[in-house]
């Protein structure tokens, strides 16, 4: 443990979001070791590690777009922006664990990656569908957050718009894959191993949704697509009027666990088994004997009336020979209820290991977009937004996936449908899960009945659906509102090259205006720490300190920090017992005396406190 304090750089891994490639670099060195030369991969060697398994032909099979690899590399840049609380437009501030955050969904994803790591359920998406009119962002390599600022126009008074996508525009469909590429890829870190992600998307871009989420999440990992039947009628459009759009669905890790399916109904146990022999085991059905992996491949004969059956073509029985004699013998295996069919087994009621059944591609009777533009309509008025996704859609979703305490995240929120479903289903099913909204303030057409309504943009739009949703619910919920700007932290920012300024500066490392709790949110992001956790604040001495965790994380940015002071936070952090600790200080909180800063790093590691760092 250094004797003086670490004052956190932009340099640093605590002033920008996770670094994505290092991590990578990480992994790579737990597995292959002996790839690395004086800190370098050695492609050579890790060919050699991996033999076979490496394809480097020109003619191997690709999947590419002109664009792709900056794509990837945005993905990988890390953010120094953060996300700034906003308690005035919050409801239940201190009480709720569901978040909205209006900002740049890409920038919001980096600055989710440390704190929400593998700790989503369920991610649930209806992006853009490209049809030549929605609106695609295009994203900065080298400062996203200032071009975010810029294109919504918080730092241009020039009237900079959102752009779209048109279809005369010749990368079409590069400049889509561009925009999705990197969000899909850095959704995928916060997916716990059993979580899932939901895409809704149409004709005009399901085949490249399927190949950038097969190389995004792995061919073997997509779990299935559902098509949904979203009106009654295609309105003559095209050759072939279109009813459906589709819902894809991609698992992580843990596949048998990433749905769970629909709970059985007594509807459904009805429907599905009977007891026309009278079986003494009770109800049954029927299901297939056979599989399409490699298994047992012989001649079942039927001995009543001497037919011999094989399994279809492609296909291999389930059970070996003696197993398959042993259950005719006992009435689990007949050839058919006539008993002159192919053999079927018998699944029996009482015998199911799980009381889920697993959902079916073709969903007709789930809402209509329709339905989900009258919900809209009942809670802010008609007009207000067309096309709303129906929450009993989404209910549906949720309900085939979620469990409790579930975290599910919807960064194209658009209206708020996802969040709207939620606070619906928890009441429904008693169920707590906790939800994360992301939508960009996308401004509203000026001659919409939005923006005639005072919603300047969709954000605004979807967090008061949200809050009204809030308000006419039987169950208290509340929502914490976050917004994407550029760090607090002067020296933190990533174009901070210029020796002058960085001088000149250096007496105040906080911005103007801007507060200790937003820095502290900040520090929260940077240190991993999710945005709804418990803050608490002490008064010692005088001076504002904040307990995060119950005293995981402990910050004091007031200023002539003394050490009586540091003595009473020693002393807090002794009645809490916390199993370990980070203390955070304002580096000119110490009024530039180094004895004192000196001191606290020492006063503190004797109280079992070995982080101790200034911003």
């Amino acid at each position: 443990m250094k004797s003086t304090m670490e004052q956190i750089s932009n340099q640093s891994a605590e002033s920008k979001s996770l670094d994505i490639t290092d991590a990578n670099i990480e992994q790579l060195k737990q597995i292959f070791p002996d790839v690395f030369s004086e800190g370098k991969v050695d492609f050579d060697a890790l060919k050699a590690a991996l033999g076979e398994a490496v394809d480097d032909s020109d003619e191997r099979y690709n999947f590419t777009w002109n664009g792709k690899n900056r794509a990837r590399q945005i993905a990988q840049t890390p953010s120094t922006g953060t996300l700034r609380p906003y308690k005035e437009d919050s409801v239940n501030w201190n009480s709720t664990e569901n978040l909205f955050i209006e900002g740049d969904n890409l920038e919001v994803l980096k600055l989710l990656q440390k704190s929400y790591h593998k700790k989503v359920k369920m991610i649930y998406i209806d992006p853009p569908y490209n049809t030549g009119k929605d609106f695609v962002y295009k994203d900065d390599f080298q400062d996203n957050i200032s071009n975010y600022l810029k294109t919504t126009s918080q730092t241009d008074s020039d009237g900079n718009v959102f752009s779209s996508n048109p279809e005369t525009s010749g990368r079409y469909h590069s400049a889509w894959l561009n925009m999705m590429y990197p969000r899909l890829k850095l959704a995928r870190n916060l997916l716990k191993d059993d979580g899932v992600i939901y895409i809704s998307i149409d004709e005009s871009e399901i085949i490249n949704m399927r190949k950038v989420c097969d190389e995004i999440y792995g061919e073997d990992c997509f779990l299935g697509s559902i098509i949904w039947k979203k009106k009654t009628n295609g309105n003559n459009m095209g050759y072939i009027p279109p009813v459906h759009d589709y819902i894809i669905a991609y698992g992580k890790k843990d596949l048998e666990s990433a749905i769970t399916g629909f709970p059985l109904t007594k509807e459904f146990i009805e429907k599905t088994y009977s007891n026309p022999d009278n079986d003494e085991r009770g109800a049954w059905t029927t299901s297939d004997l056979s599989a399409n992996h490699k298994g047992p491949y012989f001649e079942i004969v039927n001995d009543a009336t001497g037919q011999a059956f094989l399994p279809p073509k492609g296909r291999y029985w389930v059970f070996n020979e003696e197993e398959v004699k042993r259950r005719i013998k006992d009435g689990r295996i007949i050839f058919g209820k006539s008993g002159n069919s192919a053999p079927i087994q018998k699944k029996y009621l009482k015998e199911r290991t799980s009381n889920h059944t697993k959902p079916d591609s073709w969903w007709d009777k789930h809402g209509y977009n329709s339905d989900g533009t009258k919900e809209i309509a009942n809670l802010l008025g008609p007009k207000v937004f067309d096309h709303s996704k129906p929450t009993v859609l989404l209910k549906k979703l949720l309900l085939m996936t979620v469990d409790e305490h579930d975290t599910v995240l919807d960064f194209f929120a658009g209206s708020g449908s996802t969040a709207h479903a939620a606070y619906d289903f928890q009441t429904e099913h008693e169920l707590p899960i906790k939800t994360i909204s992301v939508q960009l303030p996308e401004k509203t057409d000026a001659k919409s009945v939005a923006c005639s309504m005072g919603y300047k943009t969709i954000s605004e739009l979807s967090l008061a659906r949200i809050k009204k949703v809030i308000a006419e619910s039987t169950q208290e919920h509340g929502i914490k509102v976050f917004k994407l700007d550029e760090t607090n932290i002067r020296r933190w920012d990533a174009d901070f090259d210029d020796l002058a300024p960085a001088l000149q500066l250096a007496a105040k490392s906080i911005k103007e205006s801007r507060t200790a709790e937003d820095v502290l949110y900040e520090i929260l992001l940077k240190y991993g720490i999710e945005l709804t956790t418990l803050v608490e604040e002490e008064n010692i001495k005088g001076k504002q300190v904040f307990v995060v965790g119950a005293g995981a994380l402990i910050v004091c940015l007031d200023d002539d920090i003394t050490e009586a002071v540091v003595e009473g936070i020693a002393a807090l952090i002794d009645e809490l017992e916390p199993e370990s600790t980070q203390v955070v200080f304002k580096d000119e909180g110490f009024a530039n005396d180094d004895n004192v800063k000196t001191n606290a790093v020492q006063i503190l590691k004797q109280h079992g406190v070995e982080d101790v760092k200034s911003i």
